[in-house]
């Protein structure tokens, strides 16, 4: 009796779950629809339908730069960094470099462009700037939406993270930004910070890192971690999945182990309907 208790406690508890996930699931795909809708609007209103690649970046710094007047909030604290709405239209979040990061990339993605954030680390792997790769033909080059600038060589050439890295080139691409930051260089970079990661973080980087060595590169991480709507879509549909797998697996044990027979969802579905057209007679 006990143990029947417990299946049937755990059969709610499963279904529950689906349920919710469901719901969640129904909800983040609006949010994501509504969102992508949001940011497409926003890119057609900026940029040109003709411009090229280059013309897109440029024109995207240009209004983070130069664009209408944003509104100033008192308390920016409390706003979502992750929130497109939110950084594109606060004065404050435009200023910081990882919601300023936040914004491009969003804007860079609805326009076609690729795109995705790249973290400067110092030796300690803590964030010290957050800056953004552009695939422009077939190299990714820097950009910097905090200062609204593509960081280029004297002869006009875009540089890539691995430029950046030999002191002399760094020093040579920032040169035209007045008070550039010299401390934001090249040595330890990351797409990721999963040191974030209390206790098993730093551990976990370097078991993928030995396994998987091109991990970063491989998925696209930037979306999911620069866009709630898109976060949360992503892990409503792993607890859809979760759950249906809990549920299986439940009534496997249930059917083979404890012999009660199992009601497939199917069946109760059939069993509300033919109750409710029974009291609707």
């Amino acid at each position: 009796m006990k143990s029947h208790s417990i299946i049937r406690a755990s059969w709610f508890v499963v279904n529950a779950l689906l349920a919710v996930s469901l719901v969640a699931v129904f909800y983040s795909g609006v949010w994501e629809f509504s969102t992508r809708s949001y940011l497409r609007g926003f890119s057609d209103a900026i940029i040109p339908a003709s411009a090229s690649p280059q013309q897109r970046i440029e024109t995207i710094l240009q209004w983070m730069a130069h664009g209408p007047a944003r509104r100033s909030v008192d308390e920016p604290s409390g706003l979502e960094d992750r929130n497109p709405e939110d950084t594109l239209n606060i004065r404050q979040l435009l200023q910081v470099c990882g919601t300023a990061t936040n914004a491009f990339v969003n804007l860079a993605r609805s326009s076609g462009l690729r795109a995705r954030r790249l973290l400067l680390l110092d030796e300690r792997g803590l964030s010290k700037h957050v800056v953004v790769e552009v695939l422009l033909g077939d190299r990714w080059i820097i950009v910097d939406p905090s200062y609204h600038f593509m960081p280029r060589l004297p002869d006009g050439h875009f540089v890539t993270r691995m430029d950046m890295k030999d002191p002399a080139t760094f020093r040579a691409a920032t040169q035209s930004i007045p008070n550039y930051p010299q401390s934001y260089t090249y040595e330890h970079l990351a797409h990721i910070r999963l040191t974030r990661i209390p206790f098993v973080g730093r551990a976990l980087r370097g078991g993928l890192d030995f396994i998987w060595p091109s991990w970063e590169e491989s998925i696209d991480w930037t979306l999911l971690l620069e866009r709630e709507s898109f976060a949360f879509l992503c892990a409503s549909i792993f607890l859809v999945c979760f759950a249906m797998a809990a549920r299986l697996l439940l009534g496997w044990y249930c059917s083979r182990k404890l012999g009660i027979p199992r009601i497939r969802l199917r069946d109760q579905f059939l069993r509300v309907g033919h109750i409710l057209a029974g009291h609707s007679h």
